[in-house]
């Protein structure tokens, strides 16, 4: 099964989160498991805050692009069209909201859940739970805004 990120255009999948064509970045790969969206993402020893737990930006940026992701799916499934249809449906963040409940140890998986709280327009709202060994350790919210046909255009020096 392809992740929503396998989907996302050439020209915008650089993203430091969920972009396939940046090397340096997590490439997190997010799908369906009924009317969630899962990612599951492994950090590393660099992620680190304190020894032991990963720093905040990771859990951040990790919340960011599982939601983006997640709005896009959730905007195909609104059409009622596959992820590989044109035109493409990318969002990017209008509003980052987290709540750090516990420190997020470095040493095992990371799952992130989602759920779609509301869509309208071109805004969808996504709901996301970091978990642990079965213990949640963040929740954010994602306004995420789909993004303009003139982003992912390579823009002169």
């Amino acid at each position: 099964m392809k992740a929503f990120q396998d989907y996302y255009p050439d020209n915008v999948s650089h993203c430091y989160g969920c972009g396939q064509h940046n090397a340096h970045g997590h490439q997190i790969k997010t799908y369906w498991e009924g009317e969630e969206t899962v990612t599951r993402y492994k950090p590393e020893p660099y992620h680190t805050s304190v020894p032991g737990y990963a720093y905040g930006g990771l859990i951040a940026s990790l919340i960011d692009c599982h939601s983006t992701g997640t709005a896009a799916a959730a905007m195909y499934r609104t059409d009622g069209r596959e992820m590989d249809t044109l035109p493409p449906f990318r969002f990017v963040t209008g509003s980052l909201h987290v709540d750090f409940l516990k420190p997020t140890p470095l040493t095992d998986q990371i799952e992130i859940r989602g759920h779609v709280k509301e869509i309208k327009g071109r805004k969808v709202i996504v709901e996301t739970t970091v978990i642990v060994n079965g213990i949640v350790t963040a929740r954010g919210e994602v306004v995420a805004v789909q993004m303009p046909d003139s982003f992912g255009v390579t823009l002169p020096a």
